[in-house]
């Protein structure tokens, strides 16, 4: 028992962060993809670790809402609902429209660059995952640059759910997906150099309109 006033000291995790980076590197590359199993034996024995960082990496995972425990199934990567589609996409919305408003107002060059070098990338994407990749990267570097410190936490709280959304997307329908992101990205980011906002906002919603209709059925 501590002392008052006296904190005890942090237990070292870092094995268990590793693991935890692991295994969601192998979802977003779909090696597990929604309603995939993640057993400890077989994650502990891939990995060389013991069971213990694997248990304390799924408990993070499904923090982020990444990884959904079911009593008679263990842990599962999550499969998106519908209520958890339009939660995503509502909230996403509202903390994008702020992130362009502050862009357009303030972001330096540099980190307009940044924006922009990701979009070059898209160009050199090789398959539908890694497109997705650089889709979350975009989406890292608009809200770095908005400067707003709390609102990249925001962000990083929903990131890996925002992932899975677009991982989910590209599992039901990834027709012409490699071919048209990158010239929507492109646009986007046209827009927010141009500090026009009105137009980057108008962009911006079509974009996230685009993966919910097909999510939703609505194309």
């Amino acid at each position: 028992m501590s002392e008052p006033g006296r904190v005890v000291p942090a237990r070292r995790r870092g094995l268990a962060d590793e693991v935890a980076d692991r295994v969601r590197d192998a979802i977003f590359g779909g090696a597990y993809p929604p309603g995939a199993q993640l057993r400890e034996v077989e994650l502990s024995a891939a990995l060389g670790v013991s069971r213990g960082p694997v248990r304390e990496a799924l408990l993070k995972l499904e923090r982020e809402g990444l990884v959904r425990s079911e009593w008679h199934r263990g842990a599962i990567v999550t499969t998106l609902s519908e209520v958890d589609v339009a939660e995503l996409d509502s909230l996403r919305s509202a903390l994008e429209q702020l992130a362009v408003r502050l862009v357009v107002a303030n972001a330096p060059e540099a980190d307009l660059a940044a924006i922009d070098e990701v979009v070059d990338r898209m160009d050199r994407a090789r398959d539908e995952h890694e497109m997705v990749r650089c889709d979350i990267d975009f989406h890292d570097a608009v809200y770095a640059a908005s400067g707003h410190r709390r609102l990249v936490e925001a962000w990083q709280a929903i990131r890996s759910q925002v992932y899975l959304f677009l991982l989910t997307r590209i599992g039901v329908n990834s027709d012409g997906y490699l071919a048209s992101i990158p010239a929507e990205h492109r646009r986007l980011a046209s827009a927010l150099r141009a500090r026009d906002a009105e137009k980057a906002l108008e962009l911006f919603a079509v974009h996230r309109g685009e993966a919910f209709a097909v999510l939703t059925g609505r194309r």
